[in-house]
C-alpha cells in the first residue's frame, strides 16, 4: 500500500490530500495520504507533496519542526516529490526575491522568481498544456512564482502556459507554478503517483 505525505505546516494541505485521494481512487491504487508535521512521519511515506502557501512561512516552519534537513536528504536520495506554487519555490535551486532567512531544499535545478505574477488580485486561471496529455489542464495561478530559467539539462518541461514553461520535472521531482489541487482534474496528481507505483 502506497502512502503519500503532504507537508502540513501551512498552505492548501487539505486540498492536496483530497486531490491525491481522488487520484489514488481513479488509478485503482490502494493507498493513503497523511498530513506530515513531524520528521518521524517522513519514514512512513513513499512520496511527498509540498503545497502552495507562503514560502517564507513554510521555510521557517520546516526548519523549526526539524523537517527540513531529513526531507532534503530523502528527496536527494530519490523520494518522489511534487511542489506547487510555494512548494516549487521550496524545491528550487535559486530564488529571486527570497528573504534573507529563507532556506530552500535546492533539489530542482530551476531559478524561480517569487510572486512574479503580482498580488493576490492578479491571480488567474488559464489552460495549460501538459507534456503527458493532449487535453489542456486548467492552471490556477495564485500569487504564483515564475520559472525564469532551467539550470540544467536534467530539467524537463512538464507544462506550458502558451509558450512559457510553468511546470518541470527532474527525475523524482516535479515543480509547478500553479495549483492542480484546486481543480477537479486529478491528472497531475495521477502522473505524480505513477512515479511512485
Amino acid at each position: 500500500m502506497v502512502k503519500i505525505g503532504v507537508i502540513g505546516l501551512q498552505g492548501d494541505v487539505s486540498e492536496h490530500i483530497e486531490a491525491t485521494k481522488r487520484a489514488l481512487e481513479r488509478l485503482g491504487i490502494e493507498g493513503s495520504v497523511i498530513w506530515v508535521k513531524r520528521p518521524e512521519q517522513l519514514n512512513q511515506i513513499d512520496g511527498v507533496i509540498i503545497p502552495g502557501g507562503e514560502s517564507t512561512t513554510i521555510s521557517r516552519l520546516m526548519q523549526r519542526t526539524g523537517l527540513f534537513d531529513p526531507l532534503k536528504k530523502m528527496i536527494e536520495d530519490g523520494l518522489p516529490a511534487m511542489g506547487t506554487c510555494a512548494g516549487l519555490i521550496m524545491l528550487a535551486k535559486e530564488v529571486i526575491g527570497a528573504t534573507p532567512e529563507q532556506k530552500f531544499l535546492e533539489v530542482l535545478d530551476v531559478k524561480v522568481n517569487r510572486n512574479a505574477y503580482g498580488r493576490q488580485v492578479d491571480s488567474f486561471e488559464a489552460p495549460v498544456k501538459l507534456a503527458f496529455d493532449d487535453k489542456p489542464f486548467i492552471g490556477v495561478f495564485i500569487r504564483a512564482p515564475r520559472i525564469v530559467e532551467l539550470l540544467s539539462d536534467k530539467v524537463k518541461p512538464l507544462a506550458w502556459l502558451e509558450d512559457r514553461v510553468v511546470g518541470v520535472e527532474q527525475g523524482n521531482v516535479i515543480g509547478l507554478e500553479f495549483h492542480p489541487e484546486l481543480t477537479d482534474d486529478t491528472r497531475i496528481h495521477e502522473y505524480f503517483l505513477k512515479k511512485i507505483v
